[in-house]
């Protein structure tokens, strides 16, 4: 092999591996083995365990995030984007399991910190612009915008974590039906929702639900 086959080569197995075993599982000597190659190979090529691993875990952000993104600039009304993105984004578990599996792995979306919640952060960012935009056309407060992305892009990311591992129904009707409890969601805001639960006279009482206030 040349030294860039090389490279590739020990990318590859070091990525099936991370997906199998996690960054903590996984020991430089399983990846040369598995490559079929000495320890001092890797090393050569990457520094170690943790310069692989810096590769596999960018070129997977790098592929998830142009396609989240491309989902999001293409243009089109709300309710399309949210379709696309969800699409997008069960498209790459799709094609790159192994991918997803070691973003998540290391970094799930429900976790404060990591690449992967970065990534989901960003995404959110962008979202927000949508959404602001939307809110202040239907005079809800624009304000309000980031809390909902958060929400919205929450939802997707979790949604994808669970699929990754049923992969039942088809994604396609997997984005049908979150586009049917976000869109629909979305469209019937109120500007000022409120809890049952204000002003309730015992400490643990809670109320049944959101009170419905005014329609927007």
């Amino acid at each position: 092999m040349t030294g860039t086959q090389r490279r590739e080569q020990l990318l590859d197995v070091s990525r099936t591996l991370f997906a199998e075993k996690g960054f903590e599982g996984t020991s430089v000597e399983e990846i040369a083995a598995r490559a079929q190659v000495s320890k001092p190979v890797v090393y050569e090529h990457f520094g170690g365990k943790e310069g692989v691993y810096a590769v596999v875990v960018d070129r997977e952000i790098r592929a998830l995030t142009d396609a989240l993104t491309g989902a999001l600039e293409a243009g089109g009304h709300p309710q399309v984007l949210v379709e696309r993105t969800a699409l997008a984004l069960l498209g790459y578990i799709e094609t790159s399991t192994d991918g997803f599996r070691i973003l998540v792995r290391d970094s799930p979306v429900a976790q404060a910190t990591g690449t992967f919640s970065s990534l989901i952060g960003d995404v959110a960012t962008q979202v927000e612009h949508l959404l602001g935009a939307q809110f202040t056309k239907r005079g809800l407060d624009p304000r309000t915008a980031p809390i909902y992305a958060q929400m919205l892009v929450g939802m997707v990311a979790l949604t994808g974590q669970h699929w990754l591992d049923t992969r039942s129904p088809k994604k396609e009707e997997v984005a049908a039906h979150l586009v049917n409890l976000a869109w629909y969601g979305l469209s019937g805001l109120h500007r000022r929702p409120a809890l049952r639960g204000e002003g309730m006279r015992g400490e643990g009482e809670r109320g049944p639900g959101l009170r419905r206030e005014e329609t927007a």
